[in-house]
């Protein structure tokens, strides 16, 4: 279809495949990226409802925030790796990051470095014991990442323009806590429209319940994209 956009990965946060797959065929070829994260991995079969997308011609994203000795974090990887997945999430620590490029080595997939969820701000990271605010934690986790050889960052939209600048924009940035002008921001803290997170630098946009609750989830897709394709991607601006 000529709306369809690579860019745009819609989550299945669902607790049952059937759930999920009802989604996915509901969206039919508007949607080519889907995420499965712990919800779907963990209950509803996830792991092998993303082999059979990936069968089917679809990217699939698995969100496991991969976080272990390198080893273990290592064997992890091999296993997601042999699906054929596109993206995988560690969490930014060093040795962690090393165990998983090792691992990935050879095939296509791109490993994702979680900077900080977009669901904390400053008072979050305080509490969890962080001595550094948002921007310097992400980038300390971007530079630590883009040593290790991983292939892109998580963070949310608002730090998207500081990892381009720090990977001279040779990374996939992948941006959760995306919401469409009028929709509501849940849980997440550091939110940004579809269009403000591309033109800041945004490779990938993670946009979730906007459309999984949404009344007619194909035409919001649809509304969406159409909102993406109006971002200027001359140079990041945020």
């Amino acid at each position: 279809m000529s709306n369809i956009d690579n860019r745009l990965i819609v989550p299945l946060d669902f607790s049952s495949r059937e759930q999920a797959t009802k989604l996915v065929e509901t969206l039919g070829e508007t949607v080519s990226f889907y995420k499965i994260g712990y919800q779907l991995a963990y209950g509803g079969e996830g792991l092998a409802l993303g082999s059979e997308l990936i069968a089917a011609g679809k990217k699939v994203f698995f969100d496991l925030k991969l976080l272990d000795i390198d080893n273990t974090v290592a064997k992890g990887v091999e296993a997601i790796a042999k699906t054929g997945a596109s993206m995988l999430t560690i969490h930014a620590y060093p040795q962690a990051m090393t165990g998983a490029v090792s691992a990935a080595k050879g095939s296509g997939l791109i490993l994702l470095a979680v900077s900080v969820l977009t669901s904390m701000d400053e008072s979050d990271l305080m509490e969890a014991g962080y001595d550094r605010d948002v921007e310097s934690l992400v980038g300390l986790r971007a530079f630590q990442a883009k040593e290790a050889g991983m292939g892109g960052i998580v963070c949310s939209a608002h730090e998207a323009a500081l990892v381009h600048r720090m990977t001279q924009g040779k990374m996939a940035i992948v941006t959760p806590g995306i919401r469409p002008k009028g929709t509501k921001g849940n849980d997440q803290k550091r939110i940004a429209t579809p269009k403000d997170a591309l033109e800041w630098g945004a490779t990938h946009l993670v946009i979730g319940r906007p459309i999984s609750e949404a009344a007619n989830p194909k035409k919001t897709v649809i509304q969406i994209t159409e909102e993406m394709a109006d971002a200027d991607l001359s140079e990041p601006d945020g």
